[in-house]
């Protein structure tokens, strides 16, 4: 079975379906052209014409009626003239050429009116018969206009015909195949000897992802493992992860390694306007990959089709939807187990996904592709550094500590950035500033320092940043700061990076002292200026957001323990009803009041307890417009709490003396939490 199975190449047409190719396409365009050749020429052809003609006036035309020269004459009503020769006038006519007892010609003119041309017949003819000759058969028709007949009743019948020529081999592409192909899938058929397939080699980081589908794909190679001891392969896995962290390149990587025909559509591929199309495709796909199993079926993106049954009261394209998701629910319900074909899917959002969709016997798996930790992210950056020109000085692990909490996605940025960077300023290689450059233009947003602030709006700028900077500094649970900005980048007039603590837990505490410092800046221009500005939006809705998770989500209020109003499974979206009464939601909004302010004034506290040091600190901000977690160290000390980021920046603080001593700034770290400051028209509008 598996030289049969090494055998199996997936079919790949060179012309779309219904198209002849070779001998037949050229046969038909020689029968289309010799149709088209006659019926021009029963059109256009003078069937009335036998032997020679010839065009002359119409003084020439009377001279050879005077001389019995001509039999009939046929006249038409827009004034051209038809003259039959005689056969024995017709060397006088013609000349010798052609001659004989039966030749024949024509004479062509043009009369000056009906009326003055039948009076002069009339008198020709009187005068013959007056001679005992017979006379002239003059007839009188309308003329052919063969344009207005070709308009009126060909072309309609030959519009007709291409037209239907045009929707049956689905000329246009726009209706997936034609009005005949509507309801195909449009599925793509990756090719085992592709050249540029990705393989696992490809795809960093992912242990236990990798694990599980390569489980899948040796399944696929040699089933006899599995099936020999009664093992069931399951139906279905599903990858589920945040954004960017690699479940497409993961499914990309199984199309490379599995030597079977891999079908590949995106979620939205399966509806589109008719109605009934989205089930005919899932039937035609499934149709497909049965034929050529073993086989693997990858629908990306997913909860286009798969979210929940009956949560929306919207009609017309939610039924369309729903038909198209139960269609699917039955295909994967409908063939036997050990059949061959396996289904991959992706999405980043599970929670809304069908329950029917995911019970056992479909998606039996689901496969979690989280966000990259520390040594993930150095694999990934192996990856995408290889086809760079880098600095001998450039080192990975540096890099990796730079960018917590990035998805594979973002650190391609964070490289394809920095090669930007380091070509835009001229540089042979890319060094490891550039990649510090990258990732502050990723994290803040490109640097404006060509905007124009007051003195005032830089001083108010300076006291709110350093709000953050000084509380932040000295809770323990807070992020500890990297460096504080006040040069405008994207929409924020100012900035502060922090290196989060990649914990798996949160806890009240952590949360509490987060809050503390996202109110800091707003505490500062309360404090020290008398003034509030529209500069803290951004803090205030974060705060507002997190306060309310802890009373409605959390269970972490007084008034409120232990119950949480969360729900996971999206039911309440599109309801009209909170799931909790009036005087429930009276205490949740007081409950979050309350809570902010007592952040607000532990906030206020603590700036006032450490005023001098928060001065010193604006004003070095005013002073150099960038400063770094050493120079708040210096002016407030060691931080009284360590943490997994203070760590690291004490390590990268010892790497980059080592190699830089007199560098003033030394490696600039990532942000994650970014604190957008003050009085902006962009911000608020944001």
């Amino acid at each position: 079975m598996a030289n049969n199975k090494n055998q199996r190449k997936p079919v790949m047409p060179d012309q779309p379906q219904g198209q002849p190719s070779g001998p037949r396409r050229w046969l038909s365009i020689l029968l289309y052209t010799a149709a088209f050749a006659l019926l021009g020429f029963y059109l256009f052809g003078d069937r009335d014409s036998q032997g020679a003609s010839k065009e002359l006036s119409y003084t020439k035309l009377t001279a050879y009626v005077e001389v019995d020269a001509v039999e009939k004459i046929v006249v038409y009503d827009d004034l051209n003239a038809k003259a039959t020769v005689r056969p024995k006038s017709y060397v006088v006519v013609f000349g010798s050429q052609g001659a004989g007892e039966q030749a024949k010609g024509q004479l062509k003119s043009q009369v000056p009116s009906v009326e003055e041309f039948d009076k002069y017949i009339q008198g020709v003819n009187a005068t013959r018969k007056s001679n005992g000759q017979a006379a002239i058969d003059v007839t009188y028709e309308k003329s052919k206009d063969y344009w207005y007949l070709i308009l009126v009743n060909v072309l309609p019948f030959v519009l007709m015909v291409f037209f239907f020529i045009y929707l049956s081999r689905g000329i246009g592409s726009g209706m997936g195949g034609g009005i005949f192909g509507v309801g195909k899938a449009k599925a793509q058929i990756f090719d085992r000897d592709k050249k540029d397939k990705v393989t696992f080699k490809d795809v960093a980081g992912l242990y236990g992802a990798k694990q599980e589908v390569q489980e899948i794909v040796e399944f696929l190679k040699n089933p006899q493992k599995y099936t020999e001891i009664g093992a069931k392969i399951p139906k279905g896995a599903l990858l589920v992860g945040p954004p960017g962290t690699g479940k497409t390149l993961l499914a990309k990587a199984v199309a490379g390694e599995a030597d079977v025909p891999f079908f590949s559509m995106s979620g939205s591929d399966f509806v589109e306007m008719f109605v009934g199309v989205g089930a005919s495709r899932v039937r035609d796909l499934f149709r497909q990959a049965k034929e050529k199993a073993p086989a693997i079926i990858f629908i990306d993106e997913i909860d286009a089709i798969g979210r929940a049954r009956g949560k929306s009261v919207m009609t017309g394209g939610n039924d369309e939807r729903e038909s198209t998701l139960n269609q699917l629910l039955t295909e994967m319900d409908g063939f036997g187990t050990n059949s061959g074909v396996i289904i991959l899917a992706a999405t980043n959002r599970a929670d809304v996904l069908d329950p029917a969709l995911l019970r056992a016997g479909r998606f039996d798996r689901q496969i979690h592709v989280e966000l990259p930790d520390l040594q993930e992210r150095k694999e990934i950056f192996e990856v995408h550094l290889r086809p760079l020109k880098l600095d001998d000085s450039l080192d990975i692990d540096f890099l990796a500590k730079q960018t917590p909490g990035f998805s594979g996605a973002e650190i391609a940025n964070v490289c394809n950035e920095a090669a930007l960077i380091a070509a835009r300023g001229g540089h042979k290689k890319v060094s490891k500033q550039d990649f510090m450059d990258a990732v502050d233009r990723i994290v803040g947003g490109l640097e404006r320092k060509n905007k124009i602030m007051t003195e005032d709006e830089k001083r108010s700028i300076a006291y709110h940043e350093a709000g953050h900077a000084t509380i932040s500094w000295l809770l323990r649970w807070a992020n500890p700061l990297v460096k504080v900005t006040i040069v405008p980048r994207g929409v924020a007039l100012g900035a502060a990076w922090y290196l989060p603590e990649e914990r798996q837990l949160t806890n009240e505490d952590h949360i509490q002292d987060e809050l503390c410092s996202l109110l800091g800046g707003r505490a500062a221009e309360q404090l020290f200026l008398q003034q509030t500005s529209t500069g803290a939006l951004n803090d205030l809705e974060r705060a507002t957001k997190q306060a309310y998770a802890m009373v409605a989500y959390f269970g972490m209020s007084d008034k409120l323990k232990d119950v949480s109003f969360y729900d996971s499974t999206g039911r309440y979206d599109y309801g009209f009803t909170k799931p909790y009464s009036d005087e429930t939601a009276k205490l949740i909004d007081e409950e979050t009041k309350r809570i902010i302010a007592e952040q607000m004034a532990r906030a206020k506290q603590i700036l006032t307890e450490h005023a001098e040091g928060h001065h010193r600190i604006a004003e070095l901000l005013i002073e150099r417009e960038v400063i770094t977690h050493e120079d708040v160290e210096a002016i407030l000390g060691p931080r009284p709490w360590k943490s997994r980021g203070d760590e690291l920046l004490a390590a990268n603080k010892e790497e980059a003396q080592t190699e830089t001593p007199k560098k003033r700034r030394a490696p600039r770290k990532k942000k994650t939490d970014e604190t957008q400051t003050t009085d902006t028209h962009e911000e608020t509008i944001a």
